[in-house]
């Protein structure tokens, strides 16, 4: 239910579990972001506010959602059919307004936001579609169900994806367990070999985890005994990890495919004419 009424342009949504303790805020009209988690008073995302309050800058933190692209192509251009395209890194669906088209109480607190392509999408993106991604909680657990419709009259590629923020503040009390060894650095084909620990002394880390083993990675934060679960369907083929020297963030961030691949083809989701592809992610935060 609304948080508040009027004609708010960032106008919060709240789900709520009462026998967790657990909350998520949604805000629609600004990329159709989660901003917030919190479970028995702890807080999943980290959010820098002051860029939030920016509506002309990309938000950092919560889950900026990522379609049809993830990361960058090559010059910020690709091509289909012969017709080249411009479009920004990680495409337009976390910059545009969505709108909430369902709201439920049953079997778990849910919303639905929506987003349909218009003049501006299909100026960077030559597609109608329609976006319904539909947030659950349940418990201590965030399932996010992911369904893309194809309103074209050709076979849609598309890759989807999302970026989320979780908060920490000692990186040194952090254990992973991920579902890969192996890792490209960004803008690298090279394969390196992961050895299972990062060094945040680095003024950046920027890694893809592919060749992915099994659909879920875990990391433990032992300054907080926060154990948080991510789980992913098997559409997703990459798992990028992205820190900042410095920030009190890190991003573990399940994407269908790598960077570049509306070029490469790799990977590449396809929705055929009239028809929807869905893509699940959830996450389950436990504390003690």
């Amino acid at each position: 239910m609304p948080a508040n009424v009027g004609q708010n342009q960032n106008q919060p949504y709240i789900l709520s579990d009462e026998t967790t303790q657990s909350m998520v805020v949604v805000v629609p009209e600004r990329g159709g972001i989660i901003t917030d988690w919190r479970t028995q008073d702890q807080k999943i995302f980290y959010l820098d506010k002051e860029r939030f309050a920016d509506p002309t800058l990309s938000v950092r933190g919560g889950i900026p959602l990522l379609f049809p692209i993830c990361g960058n192509v090559v010059d910020d251009t690709y091509t289909l059919d012969g017709e080249s395209y411009k479009i920004k890194q990680h495409g337009f669906a976390r910059t545009l307004p969505w709108e909430v088209t369902q709201q439920s109480t049953e079997n778990g607190a849910s919303i639905t936001v929506t987003l349909r392509s218009s003049d501006e999408t299909r100026a960077v993106y030559p597609f109608n579609f329609e976006l319904n991604y539909t947030y659950i909680l349940r418990g201590n657990t965030l399932e996010m169900r992911y369904s893309h419709t194809n309103l074209s009259q050709k076979p849609m590629p598309f890759a989807t994806g999302i970026h989320p923020y979780f908060a920490v503040t000692d990186k040194s009390q952090l254990e992973f367990d991920l579902p890969s060894n192996e890792y490209k650095l960004k803008g690298e084909q090279t394969v390196n070999t992961f050895s299972g620990e990062f060094d945040f002394n680095a003024e950046e880390i920027d890694w893809a985890f592919v060749n992915l083993s099994k659909q879920s990675a875990v990391v433990t934060d032992k300054s907080r005994n926060l154990k948080l679960t991510i789980n992913y369907d098997s559409n997703y083929s990459t798992l990028v990890f992205w820190t900042v020297k410095g920030k009190d963030f890190y991003c573990l961030e399940p994407w269908t495919a790598p960077r570049n691949a509306m070029n490469t083809g790799e990977s590449l989701l396809i929705a055929e004419p009239g028809k929807t592809v869905e893509t699940v992610i959830s996450m389950t935060a436990e504390i003690g």
